[in-house]
């Protein structure tokens, strides 16, 4: 099992990313847009095509720090609620077992499930008011 910090930004995401690129050194390992989601088209609203889904700057020789633009469709960030801790598991079942546990009297965002980008992934908001994101990839 592995933590890392996903860093939520209200469309700035890419600017601030790098900022931290220059920083911390290194290069994107992964940088993915909203339009990339597969889906029709219609339903990416146009103001959200080209924010960020998800990048990624390996920080260290064991970290990374993730980052992502809110969509239009939810409520903005703010200082406090612009992260969240996400834990890389071992295997589905760990992955389950976690998400289950955090998921007692929280506000689950997706549900676990497999998802088009190849992880067993879910997002909740614990009862504390932490966001989590659990990812398993094969």
């Amino acid at each position: 099992m592995k933590a890392n910090i996903t860093l939520a930004f209200n469309g700035n995401t890419e600017a601030a990313f790098n900022f931290y690129k220059n920083v911390f050194g290194g290069e994107f390992i992964h940088v993915q847009r909203m339009s990339d989601i597969p889906h029709p088209p219609e339903e990416t609203a146009t103001e959200d095509k080209n924010k960020i889904l998800h990048i990624a700057l390996p920080i260290g020789s064991s970290s990374v720090l993730n980052g992502m633009d809110v969509p239009g469709s939810r409520p903005p960030v703010n200082i406090g609620n612009n992260f969240m801790v996400n834990i890389d598991t071992d295997g589905e079942e760990e992955t389950k077992k976690l998400f289950d546990g955090l998921a007692q009297g929280a506000n689950i965002t997706i549900p676990l499930d497999h998802q088009f980008w190849g992880a067993y992934f879910g997002m909740l908001t614990d009862k504390f008011g932490i966001q989590w994101m659990l990812s398993y990839t094969k």
